[in-house]
């Protein structure tokens, strides 16, 4: 499942301003999608209704809005929850060091190799 928060614009009558308005969007299992207008609880709601797989892969991107939504699902222990790529990556130019060494961690993380990846971050 990925989820995520973003904003849509409405047309308004000419000469007016448009409008934005902030939605949570939700891809259940790439199958199912949907998306929630500043209500969250229908949000849990409806994916608590729907049969999750197990482990529940979770990705999202950093903002705790989202990992807060998670929490609401799944028993942490029948979750998986993921970091999306680019948020991953703009974390791991905040650790600073050598170029070589950030293109060693981002290479093990792109193959999958975590701990290998913590290794070089030690």
């Amino acid at each position: 499942m990925s989820l995520d928060g973003g904003k849509v614009r409405l047309r308004t009558l000419l000469g007016q301003p448009c409008q934005w308005r902030d939605y949570k969007g939700v891809n259940l299992h790439q199958c199912s999608l949907s998306a929630f207008y500043k209500d969250n609880d229908s949000l849990v709601s409806w994916l608590n209704q729907q049969p999750l797989a197990q482990p529940l892969v979770c990705l999202g991107d950093e903002h705790d809005g989202i990992w807060n939504l998670f929490e609401q699902l799944a028993h942490p222990s029948e979750r998986l929850e993921v970091l999306d790529w680019y948020h991953l990556m703009e974390n791991l130019a905040k650790v600073g060091g050598s170029q070589e060494r950030l293109e060693a961690v981002e290479a093990c993380l792109w193959q999958g190799h975590v701990d290998a990846a913590v290794r070089w971050l030690r």
